[in-house]
């Protein structure tokens, strides 16, 4: 074979790039932001679609977030493949953060402050027998009402910084493209 490894990865090296590459989380972005800029969508779409995604992901509905996301981004005329990739924010790095936060706001805006809530679910019951009825109230529901504030906030953060990206990238390259116009002409000695 000719990709593979002279020496193959012992198991300790595959738990270890499971957890953290071997090139880091930066090749892994750096790829999504060349996805996202490539895609020949306005920069609204595309930014727009991205914080569709970004704002579902802080949702409590796993499994359906690309399928939210695709709806929303439909409604506002968002890019659909950029929606989709906005919700890889919620990702196993992602949801500890995302769980424990909506919970405790959810919990907080409910006025269900009082601890003794939690010790009264049984969630493995709740979750074996998979009744959306018992699950919405002790679960669902303050995560969802949870999720709002930092979907909102984080949808605006993931909105502005795609628009720039996008917009200086498309910018850069029509000077790169001008730039390289003029150098063809005055090669070529055309004069206008």
């Amino acid at each position: 074979m000719p990709f593979r490894r002279r020496k193959p990865a012992s198991h300790l090296e595959r738990l270890r790039a499971l957890v953290w590459p071997r090139m880091g989380f930066r090749r892994s972005l750096r790829y999504l932001k060349l996805r996202l800029v490539r895609l020949s969508a306005s920069p609204y779409s595309v930014a727009a679609g991205v914080a569709v995604g970004v704002a579902v992901a802080w949702t409590p509905f796993l499994g359906v977030h690309i399928i939210i996301a695709m709806a929303l981004g439909f409604v506002l005329r968002a890019n659909l493949v950029a929606a989709a990739l906005g919700t890889t924010f919620a990702n196993p790095l992602t949801f500890p953060l995302i769980w424990a936060s909506t919970w405790e706001l959810g919990h907080l805006i409910l006025g269900r402050g009082d601890r003794n809530v939690s010790s009264h679910v049984d969630f493995v019951e709740l979750f074996s027998h998979m009744n959306f009825l018992q699950l919405w109230r002790p679960v669902l529901e303050p995560m969802t009402i949870g999720a709002v504030i930092p979907a909102a906030l984080s949808g605006i953060v993931a909105y502005v910084s795609v628009y720039a990206i996008i917009r200086s990238f498309r910018t850069q390259k029509l000077q790169s493209l001008a730039q390289h116009a003029a150098n063809r002409k005055s090669v070529l000695g055309v004069t206008e």
